[in-house]
């Protein structure tokens, strides 16, 4: 992680929804700095999913000011966003079941003009079940395996800032593990990560940093170690009433 005072991405008081009148944003705040892993938390229908959303472009804000890059990309459509370095896996529809896995890659990297083949060998390094895998359907994969296709593929483009939205929704406890520990690797490479996650203390265990979102809003942020081992975040919204390391 680098120490940069200046936030790679900034969200700043933003208002955002899917109908008219209708918020699911509420005023949220949320920063992060080169080079972090930052978990978003929080209870369903907080606005989580939404955040990464808005943030990514494919909602538009009523209010408020996203900046990337000491630019403001507020309204700014998905495509442009990707140009700037940065790139979105949701939780579902995030690959081309039809496709292979080296094809979904192929696909992946639609915008570079530079060859393709050294940036998948260092996908499949990172990933050696893909390559095991690589001319399989993706629609044939496991669960997991499709996750790290949907991870895969973002990387094509090297993007500085990676937005994860419930990477292990769904996925068996092992698969968990392992999809935590693929994130955890390409953090560690350099790149910055925002994980939306449900499963909340894996999250807050690995990041640098955590929000907790309720209704709309960030109601606490800090060190994910500190999250995660505060009593009433513990209480409130892991499920517990005290916090366990």
């Amino acid at each position: 992680m680098t120490n940069d005072s200046t936030p790679f991405l900034e969200v700043e008081d933003v208002w955002a929804g899917y109908i008219k009148d209708l918020d699911i944003l509420q005023g949220v705040n949320f920063r992060i700095y080169p080079g972090e892993l930052v978990a978003v938390i929080g209870p369903n229908g907080a606005g989580k999913s939404t955040l990464a959303k808005t943030i990514f472009g494919l909602l538009t804000p009523h209010k408020g000011k996203i900046t990337f890059k000491d630019k403001n990309i507020a309204g700014l459509k998905s495509d442009k966003i990707v140009q700037r370095g940065m790139c979105y896996v949701p939780q579902l529809a995030n690959v081309f079941p039809s496709l292979s896995v080296e094809e979904n890659l192929d696909m992946g990297g639609f915008l570079r003009k530079d060859s393709l083949k050294p940036l998948k060998d260092k996908i499949f390094a990172t990933f050696p079940v893909l390559e095991n895998r690589r001319r399989q359907k993706a629609g044939t994969l496991s669960g997991g395996e499709r996750q790290m296709l949907a991870m895969g593929k973002a990387l094509m483009l090297e993007p500085s800032l990676l937005l994860l939205d419930e990477p292990s929704a769904a996925l068996s406890p092992l698969l968990v593990h392992n999809v935590f520990e693929q994130i955890k690797q390409i953090n560690q490479g350099g790149t910055a990560i925002m994980l939306v996650e449900q499963n909340a203390r894996k999250a807050l265990a690995m990041a640098h940093r955590g929000y907790v979102l309720d209704t709309g809003r960030d109601r606490f942020s800090g060190p994910g170690s500190e999250l995660l081992n505060d009593p009433k975040v513990a209480e409130l919204y892991l499920g517990a009433t005290k916090a366990h390391s």
